[in-house]
């Protein structure tokens, strides 16, 4: 059980999130997780992948793997047009870019203002929701990018079974 010291720092700590839209609704990841946000660009391929992976791109000298995170939501997968964009993110120390509508904002909230999501077992594949946020008159889910990104699903992307390079000085190695 937390302290009140511990409740009160827990409420006065400060969370940065980047919005975006995937249809017509907004989600947000950690601030702290983005490294670069950039307009959409053909991707490569890859063979035997899932619908969900569009590809990969270079950036500066790193493989990085692109996901369609409509097809991942269970829509139909994105058209691209130049108004969409690519957030690159890091997850579980590898560097991934998720194909979203639109940046919506940066939005600072207190950690406390994180609402749980709703008990609904009889809906899979919200596992990686880790809560929902009231901005004005909207709702913004809360995307935990390790969640979202298994293991399996990071491997999916590369079609040789090699882990995906993260930088330029691993293709060196």
């Amino acid at each position: 059980m937390a302290t009140a010291a511990e409740q009160a720092a827990r409420s006065t700590r400060t969370v940065q999130l980047v919005s975006f839209t995937v249809g017509n609704e907004e989600y947000g990841v950690d601030i702290m997780a983005v490294r670069e946000i950039r307009a959409w660009s053909e991707t490569t391929p890859l063979p035997n992948t899932p619908e969900v992976v569009r590809g990969v791109i270079n950036m500066r000298g790193a493989i990085v793997p692109i996901f369609d995170l409509r097809a991942r939501f269970g829509m139909p997968r994105t058209e691209p047009t130049k108004y969409n964009v690519v957030i690159i993110v890091s997850v579980s120390s590898r560097i991934v870019g998720i194909l979203v509508d639109a940046v919506s904002d940066i939005i600072t909230i207190n950690e406390d203002e994180i609402r749980p999501m709703p008990d609904m077992e009889q809906v899979s594949g919200l596992g990686f929701m880790e809560g929902l946020i009231t901005v004005g008159d909207r709702m913004v889910g809360l995307i935990g990018l390790e969640r979202m990104f298994s293991g399996r699903m990071l491997e999916a992307a590369d079609s040789t079974g090699k882990p995906l390079l993260t930088g330029p000085s691993e293709a060196a190695a």
